[in-house]
């Protein structure tokens, strides 16, 4: 096999790939072979039309099927003997056959950048405390409570900072719904229906739980809100919007005891040790999580920190553009609007140029160390993480991987369990120093 490599800027290299003929014949016999013995042509039995009626007829399903069969497998070996390391193959075209079966095709793909390893055994990393004190048990067991309280009406006085009024109200603005007005608001800005609302200073609309105090169930009140200049909302930023606001029903937080009780209701058969023991144990597996979290953000801060190179534009401007469709939709499902995401728009793109630089930058580090200590992904590592995907969505692993498979996926896969087996073997390969330690050597020096 010939390969001729022209490297051009921005890490592109144009592969032209030559196999010569004994190699493209010997599949292109195979192939017509298969042709021939099922091929219906006049004037002669099946099976038995002569080959050279065969390559004319057939020719270009041959050199198709030829194609798919070959191609995929010459441009690997081409990409081992040019020792290339290919971050992307951005496409394969100009196929063709010589007179003499020769075949040739061009490969255009991105290299990745060229660096030196640092040493990357013995990180040193700090890490955090991962024994649980009493009084983080105490608070845990303090939110639960918190969690399990009972509200209760409140009858024969008015509304108080503290309690919680169940409200219908409606907002307007010079006489105009502001449903009408900011239609892509929040609904809890237009008004609504039984709305719950804890009385507390700055809570909610500017100013306006403070006109609520005194206010008796049944009532109607004005209640007047003026939007600051800089609010999210441009109908309304500056604006003085009126809502009317009927009192349905004043509720008071009332925190249940901690006792063997509270335990049984948040979870049945067990009482308060019981509960304490569980309390801790889920601590103490956050806190392991923290704990592997903390390596991996040193390890990779101390690898970006010891490896300069430039990232190839071409995979930076596919990863930027992957990571701003990341941030758009996390921000949708946190219920911010179009019009607010497009007012956001230079932050966004900011961001995501950032995240997508520090990921590729990651990613090619993480490759180089898999590659120098032989890190590979086994068939029964992409089996066994098809498994538990197919066991998150609750559908069978087969199912799972056709569908890995119609979006091209499968590659992915791979491509995330190599790097979690590289970070793996970084972080049980790391200088372990507690944090308790380093602020003891801090204050000594």
């Amino acid at each position: 096999m010939k390969v001729e490599v022209e490297k051009q800027p921005g890490f592109i290299s144009k592969l032209q790939i030559e196999l010569p003929p004994e190699e493209v014949a010997k599949e292109w016999d195979a192939i017509a072979n298969s042709f021939a013995r099922f091929a219906k042509i006049p004037g002669y039995r099946p099976g038995k039309a002569p080959r050279a009626v065969i390559d004319k007829r057939f020719r270009k399903e041959i050199q198709d099927e030829l194609t798919k069969k070959i191609v995929s497998k010459s441009y690997h070996e081409a990409i081992e003997q040019e020792q290339l390391r290919v971050a992307s193959l951005t496409n394969i075209e100009d196929v063709q056959f010589g007179e003499d079966k020769s075949m040739r095709f061009r490969a255009t793909v991105v290299t990745a950048p060229e660096f030196e390893l640092p040493d990357y055994k013995n990180i040193q990393v700090q890490l955090p405390d991962t024994n649980v004190s009493t009084a983080e048990v105490d608070e845990a067991l303090e939110r639960l409570r918190d969690q399990s309280a009972d509200f209760v009406d409140v009858p024969g006085r008015g509304l108080e900072m503290g309690d919680f009024a169940v409200l219908d109200f409606e907002g307007s603005v010079d006489n105009k719904p502001i449903s009408e007005i900011a239609p892509q608001a929040s609904k809890n800005l237009q008004g609504g229906k039984k709305f719950w609302l804890h009385l507390a200073t700055d809570n909610f609309l500017p100013k306006f739980c403070e006109q609520l105090l005194g206010q008796k169930p049944g009532e109607t009140r004005l209640v007047i809100v003026h939007f600051p200049d800089d609010f999210p909302v441009k109908e309304l930023a500056g604006k003085k919007a009126d809502y009317a606001v009927t009192l349905r029903e004043i509720k008071e937080k009332v925190l249940p005891a901690i006792d063997d009780a509270l335990a049984a209701k948040l979870v049945p058969g067990k009482n308060l040790a019981d509960l304490h023991q569980m309390i801790e144990h889920d601590i103490e597996h956050a806190k392991e999580h923290d704990v592997e979290r903390a390596k991996e953000s040193q390890i990779v801060k101390y690898l970006h920190e010891q490896i300069q190179f430039e990232l190839p534009p071409a995979l930076l401007q596919n990863e930027t553009r992957r990571a701003l469709a990341e941030l758009v939709q996390r921000n949708r499902e946190r219920g911010v609007t179009d019009e607010m995401l497009k007012q956001k728009e230079k932050e966004l793109i900011d961001g995501a140029a950032g995240l997508a630089a520090n990921r590729l930058k990651t990613n090619f580090i993480l490759h180089r160390i898999a590659e120098h200590e032989k890190i590979q992904v086994t068939k029964e590592d992409v089996d066994v993480r098809i498994r538990q995907e197919a066991a998150r969505y609750d559908i069978s692993p087969e199912k799972m991987r056709k569908e890995l498979q119609q979006k091209d996926a499968l590659d992915d896969v791979a491509e995330q369990i190599l790097l979690g087996k590289t970070l793996d073997f970084l972080k049980a390969n790391v200088s372990v120093e507690l944090a308790q330690e380093a602020t003891v050597k801090e204050e000594k020096s």
